[in-house]
């Protein structure tokens, strides 16, 4: 693979030992550049903005501004990167708070050898990837299991209204669906607000345990681009 093909990878976090021990993790796989790196949260903000990597691996825990403040700002500022957590919490209230600012990614450092690399490559095409451990949280904890089967054999959702939905699930903006999919935003926020409205879904971590349950995360979705 050249260098040109890799995927660029900014590091943020506030050990100096996790830090370094998160880049020769990464750098050991072929497909990952390393681009930068920063240990606290206004640094890293700034320097992420300013290279615009294809993946954003965020502490969530650091000094000036914590990961939720910097992921969704980077969000805001450059949608086309994909922010993922690498932290110690397993608190449900964190997966919550950053899925609804857009987090593509959640993985716990007892899992990092194992998983980042893998979930580093995960988000960049485009899916959500979920610690396995947080991931049985939120379906325990937000998809009531006989609603969601209720819900499917009740609602008859569209393709496009499927389309939209599982596109939100994986973090993209309406700007970003309006693309992919050659609509319009204004018919992109009818779809979402309508297929929430018949799943009587509120926010996005709703729709994210409802996605999980029906398999629409593992992979980008197929989708004529």
């Amino acid at each position: 693979m050249s260098a040109s093909s890799k995927l660029r990878v900014f590091l943020a976090d506030d050990h100096p030992v996790v830090l370094a021990g998160i880049k020769s993790l990464l750098v050991a796989d072929p497909g990952i550049e390393v681009v930068g790196e920063a240990g606290d949260g206004p640094a890293a903000l700034a320097m992420a903005k300013e290279l615009n990597p294809d993946v954003l691996v965020l502490d969530l825990s650091m000094p000036g501004l914590n990961g939720v403040e910097v992921a969704r700002d980077m969000r805001a500022a450059s949608p086309q990167c994909k922010v993922l957590v690498l932290t110690v919490h397993e608190d449900r209230s964190y997966v919550r708070k950053l899925l609804e600012v857009g987090v593509a990614g959640y993985v716990l450092k007892r899992s990092a050898a194992a998983d980042l690399p893998h979930a580093v490559h995960a988000v960049a095409a485009g899916g959500t990837y979920l610690d396995p451990a947080i991931a049985g949280q939120l379906v325990d904890s937000v998809v009531n299991p006989s609603r969601v089967d209720a819900t499917e054999n009740a609602v008859d959702l569209s393709e496009r209204e499927v389309d939209v939905l599982r596109l939100t699930a994986l973090g993209h903006s309406n700007k970003a669906i309006a693309n992919l999919l050659k609509l319009g935003v204004k018919s992109v926020e009818t779809y979402k607000a309508r297929a929430m409205d018949k799943l009587g879904f509120h926010g996005r971590v709703e729709l994210v345990g409802y996605a999980l349950r029906r398999g629409w995360l593992t992979a980008a979705p197929d989708v004529d681009v």
